[in-house]
């Protein structure tokens, strides 16, 4: 199990590289922008226009206006936004001339005092982009969790495969690792984990000194769960292609609806460990929690990742470090699920 998903994360790495980098939105060019503005003010004289028109037709209908005062002002109105456009579009294009041409400009004044000349330099006030590479956002997840020995699958696995949850709550922050791109962000932060396994045949753990082991309850089991919380900081690369969006005061780059991968891992702490039973003796409902070390390892690390669209991608996590510690068996925790980044 650990073999296959160390090769299908490489995999996915290949691959989104390649993806990624071919994805990206190329910044469109000086004449692409003002065409896409010119366009833009036509739209809007020609909306204008037609709402006019749409007055105009029915004071006609309502005998408001003869055909000939209708007709007269039709035509004065279609001057009027026609020149619109050519005014508009002249100031629209000075304006970006005036703005590119003194975007970076320093100059020199030179003035008198006393027969004296003092030259001061200016340098160019001009507001800068705002242009926000740090983002942060809730990051949920929730799916299926097992545990497997190494060579084992999840046909012979111990624990329930429908029953063994897992749930993660975190924040994260996500960072535009290249100024002028947006094809690779770094996303990093910090999660709670809660990681639950259900043990099969009416099993459940017990800790005998150094060793933690499944074995026979003495009642028919309702419920028999064993849950790990964790405090972990995870990383991830996140690749994929976004929109850029650029004005006069403002750039911003958008993942919204754009297909993502995130490769990486995380490490942190084994807060704590607890394990439910539920059952029934001569008919009472009986509920016990216990609480123990139950010899799992303190320290916890993985690999994980996560592909898909939008704010919903399938998720997968697989922990490197074996649950328990020596001498017992080396169980690997694996989860796989739907993580929802809320940005």
């Amino acid at each position: 199990m650990k073999s296959i998903i160390i090769y299908f994360t490489l995999a996915l790495f290949t691959f989104s590289s390649n993806y990624a980098y071919c994805q990206e939105e190329p910044k469109k060019s000086k004449e692409e922008i003002l065409e896409s503005k010119r366009e833009e003010i036509i739209k809007e004289e020609k909306e204008k226009l037609r709402i006019k028109v749409e007055k105009l037709n029915k004071l006609l209908e309502e005998g408001e206006v003869t055909p000939g005062q209708a007709e007269a002002l039709k035509k004065e109105a279609a001057e009027l936004h026609a020149k619109n456009i050519e005014n508009r579009i002249a100031i629209m294009e000075n304006e970006y001339e005036f703005d590119e041409r003194n975007e970076n400009e320093t100059g020199y004044i030179a003035f008198g005092d006393d027969g004296k000349v003092v030259t001061v330099r200016v340098n160019n006030v001009r507001n800068k982009k705002y242009d926000k590479r740090t983002s942060s956002d809730l990051v949920i997840a929730a799916g299926f969790n097992n545990a497997l020995e190494e060579g084992q699958s999840l046909n012979d696995s111990d624990f329930k495969i429908g029953g063994s949850r897992f749930f993660e709550l975190g924040w994260a922050w996500k960072t535009r690792v290249f100024k002028n791109s947006n094809w690779l962000r770094l996303k990093y932060g910090f999660s709670f984990q809660f990681d639950g396994l259900k043990p099969t045949d009416n099993r459940y753990f017990v800790q005998d000194g150094d060793e933690t082991f499944l074995t026979d309850f003495e009642y028919d089991l309702d419920k028999s769960k064993f849950r790990m919380d964790k405090l972990v900081a995870p990383i991830h690369f996140e690749f994929g292609p976004s929109s850029k969006t650029e004005s006069e005061n403002y750039l911003r780059y958008s993942t919204k609806g754009k297909f993502k991968i995130g490769l990486g891992g995380y490490a942190g702490f084994n807060i704590g460990e607890r394990q439910k039973l539920k059952y029934k003796v001569d008919g009472d409902k009986q509920k016990d929690k216990l609480k123990g070390g139950y010899n799992t390892n303190d320290f916890v690390y993985g690999l994980s990742g996560y592909l898909g669209w939008g704010w919903a991608t399938v998720y997968a996590k697989y922990d490197l470090n074996p649950i328990f510690d020596d001498p017992n068996v080396e169980l690997h925790n694996v989860s796989l699920g739907l993580r929802f980044d809320v940005d």
